[in-house]
């Protein structure tokens, strides 16, 4: 049976009492630079494009004309544009450049 309002603060009172604390968990700070970021950034949508053109050099050639081919083909015609974008160079900020 579940715990009626009253019993349920109870208990959270008596593990206040006893010292218990309750835990929160906190997402870890990103100690990352932004340039750091853009650069994974980057590096991860070149590693899912790789894993595009391998997925499309390997379908069967009964498959080649399908949907999901027309799709992988427009996911790798990007590549000219994500190429672009590592090499772009983020400003580093605060004087720094």
């Amino acid at each position: 049976m579940a715990l009626t309002d009253a019993e349920r603060a109870k208990r959270y009172r008596d593990r206040r009492n006893q010292g218990v604390r309750p835990v929160h968990y906190r997402r870890p700070a990103d100690r990352r630079s932004k340039p750091e970021q853009w650069e994974q950034a980057v590096q991860t949508l070149l590693d899912l494009l790789d894993g595009y053109q391998d997925w499309r050099d390997n379908m069967p050639p009964g498959v080649a004309d399908s949907p999901t081919a027309q799709r992988l083909d427009e996911m790798l015609e990007l590549r000219d544009l994500v190429e672009q974008l590592q090499a772009a160079e983020p400003p580093k900020g605060f004087g720094r450049d």
